[in-house]
């Protein structure tokens, strides 16, 4: 676990409310229906908090640890030439909710906070919702303007994507 500070304020605002956007930042909101049923919730909640979704995704993940906790430092890598460093802020693991956020840290192209949290509604239905708020950081995130947004809510839709894959899977598969 490193020091470094993070690259925005307000940290950990994504807790309690997932919609929350502070001022200057732009908005990111993307809920995702993965099925229904205690074992989709189970698979769904341990690929978010092992990296499993990110590496099915295609992204390079290094953790300094196997499970996303507080503090826990990632390096998320896009297509081997963007690195984003964050620092996970927050967890939860309850009996209808699990997931996490992390929080930017220097070098990142983007500043602020991502949560990617799987719920289990009272009718049974698994959402995965991905929300962030950011504001370029970098020259190129800048200059790309409204297509880095397009580009983060392509991302999200595909997380949604790829963990109903994942969740849908039995153990037989």
């Amino acid at each position: 676990m490193s020091s470094a500070p993070f690259t925005y304020e307000p940290v950990g605002a994504t807790r309690d409310d997932l919609a929350v956007c502070p001022p200057g930042f732009h908005p990111l909101f993307v809920r995702t229906r993965l099925g229904e049923g205690q074992e989709v919730f189970d698979r769904a909640a341990e690929a978010v908090l092992t990296w499993e979704m990110h590496r099915a995704l295609g992204v390079g993940i290094d953790a300094t640890a196997d499970r996303a906790a507080p503090g826990v430092d990632v390096t998320v890598t896009l297509a081997g030439l963007v690195r984003a460093p964050c620092r996970i802020i927050w967890t939860a693991e309850e009996p209808r909710r699990a997931g996490w956020a992390y929080g930017t840290l220097e070098g990142h192209p983007e500043c602020g906070e991502e949560a990617f949290v799987v719920d289990r509604t009272g009718d049974g239905t698994v959402w995965l919702t991905v929300a962030a708020f950011s504001r370029a950081a970098k020259w190129y995130a800048r200059a790309g303007g409204p297509a880095t947004r397009s580009l983060q809510h392509a991302y999200a839709r595909r997380c949604g994507t790829v963990l109903r894959n994942l969740a849908g899977r039995g153990p037989e598969d």
